[in-house]
């Protein structure tokens, strides 16, 4: 991987210009189900200068934190064992990394199953983590190189998640913090506000009613969306709660 790809990269990571996020829950009948998030950023990629790429070849690959994981067990056994368990949540998760030079497109996704709502408890949070270890359990395979080293955005919140047949929940609440990360946010205004964040939940039932006024549904009233510039989940993570009754 070339130094430019990866000043690319750290840019992308950094920076969210006009970059979508787009968090995907998939719900069965029996409430089990597929989680991933999406992040956009082909709008950078239209911006990067053509000659920076030269010599840059397109990138479709998949990994998985177990096969990482598996290879580094030597540096994560030196962790800490609360180190370790948050590790661990990430297991099963998989990534994919794909840039298309041509189409100008780069797309990057994370998503694993899980057999119940309950196990997606501040599942953001745990994700984001994993940035706090990379040095320590750095991998030989490039799937590191593809990971956003800042993560999905700490937004002071914890996110917790509930479902049964008769309603589902997001609900993010408020850590308090100090006003230099406050100050920190703001300094980031206009970055934000220049990218979205979107919620696309998909049930296995006709929704009957949602709380949140800005949310579409789709023909079948089984998949609801909401968008917000990133600027909202950034700063006001609980305007982002949902109430889907069914």
């Amino acid at each position: 991987m070339k130094k430019t790809f990866l000043a690319f990269i750290i840019g992308f990571s950094y920076c969210l210009t006009s970059c979508t996020l787009t968090e995907n829950i998939y719900i069965n009948d029996n409430g089990s189900g597929k989680f991933s998030v999406e992040m956009d950023g082909s709008g950078l990629m239209a911006m990067m200068p053509k000659d920076s790429l030269k010599g840059e070849k397109s990138v479709d690959s998949i990994f998985s934190f177990k096969k990482i994981f598996i290879e580094r067990k030597d540096s994560i056994a030196k962790l800490s064992q609360k180190e370790q368990d948050v590790l661990k949540k990430l297991e099963n998760f998989n990534m994919r990394m794909k840039m298309d030079l041509v189409a100008n497109q780069l797309l990057f996704f994370m998503n694993t199953d899980f057999k119940s709502v309950a196990e997606l408890q501040d599942i953001m949070a745990t994700m984001n983590t994993y940035n706090s270890f990379q040095n320590t359990i750095k991998s030989k395979t490039e799937a590191n190189s593809y990971i956003p080293s800042s993560g999905f955005g700490s937004n002071n919140s914890v996110l917790s998640y509930s479902y049964d047949s008769k309603k589902f929940i997001r609900k993010a609440t408020l850590i308090p913090t100090n006003k230099v990360l406050k100050d920190s946010t703001q300094n980031f205004k206009m970055v934000f506000d220049a990218s979205n964040y979107i919620l696309k939940y998909h049930f296995p039932k006709p929704v009957k009613k949602v709380s949140n006024a800005n949310a579409s549904f789709s023909e079948d009233r089984k998949t609801v969306t909401i968008q917000y510039p990133f600027n909202v989940y950034m700063e006001n993570p609980d305007k982002l709660n949902l109430e889907v009754e069914f």
